[in-house]
């Protein structure tokens, strides 16, 4: 395997960092659902994660103003949302959807190369996240690499007039690998570290949402 091909992959699996939040809506989303503001996406990998990269040697770092989270409770990676547009689905979690750009980005850092991952895009479409991302420069796009568990996490909302701006925030989603990204993963390092069923990290959202105008 390339060294750049490893360093690449080295970055695809240090994240969890590649949120569910991250792409281009089409005409007809544009037109139903809100945009969202004021937010940012906190994504906090697992310790089972974490002990993957130590076993590779991978280092994660935060890219400004994305900022790297080391407390009590592990390590995380916080974006600064550029742009979203989406539904929360408040009423039914499962069908929230909706996509957006992540501010700063992540460095990798590996035994064979260091890579720069920015402009993290993506979208949320039926409980699954994919998107694209600039890795060193090159765009590389991600189809369908977690299972959002949406309907696991904590909601709490402001309490506002209908069709107001109302701050929304979710926490603790579970992400899981999809069998797509467990493919690549053993094309790449051997039998996976991981199945289905694993909890690679969890995703905490907040921001303003803005109802689309009717």
């Amino acid at each position: 395997m390339s060294t750049d091909r490893r360093t690449v992959l080295g970055a695809a699996l240090a994240a969890p960092l590649l949120a569910q939040f991250t792409g281009a809506a089409s005409a007809a989303a544009d037109e139903k659902w809100g945009t969202i503001s004021e937010g940012w996406v906190e994504v906090r990998w697992t310790e089972q994660v974490q002990a993957e990269l130590d076993r590779l040697g991978v280092v994660v770092e935060a890219v400004a103003p994305a900022e790297l989270v080391k407390d009590s409770r592990g390590s995380a990676v916080r974006f600064p949302v550029r742009s979203g547009k989406g539904d929360p689905s408040l009423k039914s979690l499962p069908k929230a959807e909706g996509d957006g750009v992540l501010d700063g980005g992540i460095a990798v850092r590996t035994p064979t190369g260091n890579a720069r991952v920015v402009n993290l895009r993506g979208v949320l479409r039926d409980g699954l996240a994919s998107g694209k991302c600039e890795v060193n420069g090159v765009e590389v796009g991600h189809r369908s690499v977690f299972r959002c568990a949406v309907s696991e996490g904590l909601l709490t909302t402001g309490d506002v007039p209908v069709g107001q701006p109302l701050k929304v925030r979710i926490n603790k989603v579970p992400l899981h690998p999809t069998a797509e990204a467990l493919e690549v993963y053993t094309a790449t390092f051997g039998a996976p570290a991981f199945t289905a069923d694993t909890v690679l990290a969890h995703v905490t959202a907040e921001g303003v949402y803005t109802p689309p105008k009717q």
